[in-house]
């Protein structure tokens, strides 16, 4: 039967409650927003799984204050990137362009103010997390960190600093635009500039949304996204678009339970833009045997074609490629490790997981981070054919007959050492073994 891919083709269900996440506002990790945002999920699951519910845990707040590089006698235009600590510093500007592991070892940095790229090269082997290149100037000695976008048109990006041990960073931190770092790198480098940051940080609490969808079986598929947003934009594209997919994606399931061997685990994590909190607490508190295999949707919509990391799990790979083929679709497909969202704190464990986005045709994020992040960016059409892919693949994922098993620990390890991604996790705090 068929009946329900002309269902998704025509309907409104994703679209709406996407509109209702951007119409909501802020939805920073632990604001009144993302609470509000949750609750919306929460009862637009409920129309088609059960036992939908919220499940609370406290964070590391921060709320954003006012910001300010001063540099000549001129103020220029910055935000500051979220955990920033409040402060005021002073410090030599010295532009480190990319911000590559060797041009920290080659330049002393040493009570300066650093300015680096949001991008890498496209020589460059692998991607440096922003996190990465903050934590290489905190071990330099830098005073504060200035994180230039690399995509043009006067968008400061923003991006949380901190690690889970320290959820606060210890130097301030600012986000300029493309524009802006460009004429700080021109009139001011080697010359003194002030970075400072105005935050409120106080204790705060944030909520995962959950449902299921299928039998009652003791394992499942986690279908996933994230529901908060940073508060500079409508958090349209990151990921506002993936927990309307997991809806649309929901609402298609409830049609096919019959196809379905395996409990479909419904998410909507929280304060994932601060650091994977609410997945990580997701992660502490099941057992990771019961989880069959994750499929995160981070990063769909806002392009038409999809791309899917799949952590070397070749099965999972092998059931991407049978959907990709039974639509004639294309589907790119990464068998490399991908750290940075919520199907992490899972796929560490060993659990099977894929990280699915779309491809833009632009390095990073694009518009993401920005205050461009915003719902004209995306088109409805995208996002219902990429649900009916996601469906599809739902399906497959919960078939009885995939053999799919997790893997050591140590396997995760020694991949992400051989990808040569290691030693920024290690520097950030974020490596678990």
């Amino acid at each position: 039967m068929t009946d329900w891919i002309g269902d998704t083709f025509t309907s409104d269900v994703g679209w709406s409650h996407l509109e209702t996440l951007v119409d909501i506002g802020d939805r920073m990790a632990g604001s009144p927003g993302e609470r509000a945002a949750a609750e919306a999920t929460r009862d637009a699951f409920a129309r088609y799984g059960r036992d939908a519910h919220l499940d609370e845990f406290p964070i590391q707040g921060w709320t954003r204050g006012d910001s300010h590089l001063h540099a000549g006698d001129t103020t220029q235009d910055c935000i500051a990137l979220p955990r920033s600590p409040s402060g005021t510093v002073e410090g030599d500007l010295v532009d480190l362009g990319y911000g590559l592991p060797q041009d920290y070892e080659d330049t002393d940095i040493a009570g300066a103010v650093v300015m680096v790229r949001s991008d890498v090269p496209a020589w460059y082997d692998r991607y440096l997390h922003r996190r990465e290149k903050y934590y290489r100037a905190v071990e330099a000695g830098a005073a504060a960190f200035v994180y230039r976008n690399h995509v043009e048109g006067q968008l400061p990006p923003t991006g949380s600093v901190g690690t889970a041990d320290d959820p606060i960073g210890p130097i301030p931190a600012v986000g300029v635009s493309s524009e802006v770092g460009a004429r700080l790198a021109r009139r001011w480098g080697g010359a003194p500039i002030e970075v400072g940051v105005e935050a409120d940080i106080p204790s705060a609490t944030s909520q995962n949304v959950h449902a299921d969808i299928g039998p009652d079986t003791d394992d499942a598929v986690y279908l996933t996204s994230h529901v908060d947003a940073h508060d500079i934009a409508e958090g349209a594209l990151d990921n506002g678009a993936g927990t309307a997919t997991v809806l649309e994606v929901a609402r298609a399931l409830a049609a096919r339970e019959a196809d379905l061997d395996t409990r479909i685990h419904l998410v909507a994590f929280g304060a994932e833009e601060v650091g994977l909190d609410g997945s990580q607490h997701e992660a502490d508190r099941v057992d990771p045997d019961t989880v069959r295999a994750v499929l995160n949707l981070d990063g769909v919509v806002r392009g038409r074609t999809l791309s899917m990391t799949t952590h070397g799990f070749d099965a999972l790979a092998d059931a991407i490629e049978t959907v990709a083929d039974r639509y004639q679709h294309p589907i790119t497909v990464s068998p490399n490790l991908g750290p940075h969202s919520d199907h992490w704190p899972f796929v560490e464990q060993g659990v099977p997981g894929v990280h699915v986005m779309s491809e833009t045709g632009s390095q990073g994020r694009g518009w993401g981070h920005t205050q461009a992040d915003t719902l004209d960016k995306l088109d409805v059409r995208d996002l219902r054919e990429q649900a009916v892919l996601l469906t599809d693949l739902t399906v497959a994922f919960a078939d009885a007959d995939l053999e799919v098993a997790p893997v050591a620990e140590s396997t995760i390890a020694e991949a992400l050492e051989d990808q040569d991604l290691a030693e920024g996790m290690k520097l950030i705090g974020d490596w678990p073994f």
